[in-house]
C-alpha cells in the first residue's frame, strides 16, 4: 500500500522540478545581474529552500494523517499544492520573462498564500503550522532580495 507521505513527497517532488524548465540564456541574463551587497548567502538558497520545502511537505503529511480523506483536508491539500506552484514558479517566469517584477509578485503572492494557509492548518495542528514558519520567514526575505534587485536593475523590471 502506498503511504500518504509518499504521495506528498512525490507531488512536491514532481512540482519541484517544473522549477528546471529555465534555459542557459536565462541563467546568464540572471547572473548578470546587480546584486544588493549584502546578499552574501545566494550560495546556501537551494539548500534553504530544500529546507523550506520539506518542512511544506511534512506539514502537508501531518494534515493529511489527522483528517484523512476528508473535504477540508482535500481543500488544504490543494491550498499547499497552489503554495508550492506559486513558489516553484518563480525562477521559470521569472528567468523566462527576464523580468523581476514578476519574481516580486509572485514571492507576494506565495507569502500570503502561506499565511491563509498557516492560519487554516493551526486549529488542525500546531506542529504543521509551526513547521511552514520556515515558509513564512524565508519568502519575504527573498521577495524583498528581489525588490531590491529591481532598483538595482532598473532595466529588467
Amino acid at each position: 500500500m502506498i503511504k500518504s507521505w509518499m504521495v506528498i513527497g512525490g507531488v512536491a517532488f514532481l512540482v519541484a522540478l517544473c522549477a528546471n524548465f529555465i534555459t542557459p540564456s536565462d541563467v546568464k541574463w540572471f547572473k548578470r545581474l546587480q546584486r544588493p551587497r549584502w546578499l552574501t548567502f545566494e550560495a546556501a538558497i537551494p539548500v534553504i529552500w530544500t529546507v523550506v520545502f520539506t518542512c511544506g511537505a511534512w506539514s502537508a503529511y501531518i494534515v493529511w494523517e489527522k483528517n484523512p480523506g476528508t473535504t477540508t483536508t482535500w481543500l488544504l491539500m490543494g491550498l499547499y499544492l497552489l503554495l508550492e506552484i506559486v513558489t516553484v514558479a518563480y525562477n521559470p517566469v521569472m528567468l523566462r520573462t527576464r523580468h523581476l517584477r514578476a519574481g516580486t509578485i509572485l514571492g507576494g503572492t506565495g507569502f500570503v498564500i502561506g499565511v491563509i494557509l498557516a492560519i487554516a492548518v493551526y486549529p488542525i495542528s500546531g506542529w504543521a503550522t509551526l513547521l511552514l514558519v520556515p515558509y513564512l520567514l524565508w519568502s519575504p526575505i527573498g521577495t524583498y532580495t528581489t525588490k531590491v534587485m529591481e532598483r538595482l536593475n532598473p532595466q529588467d523590471v
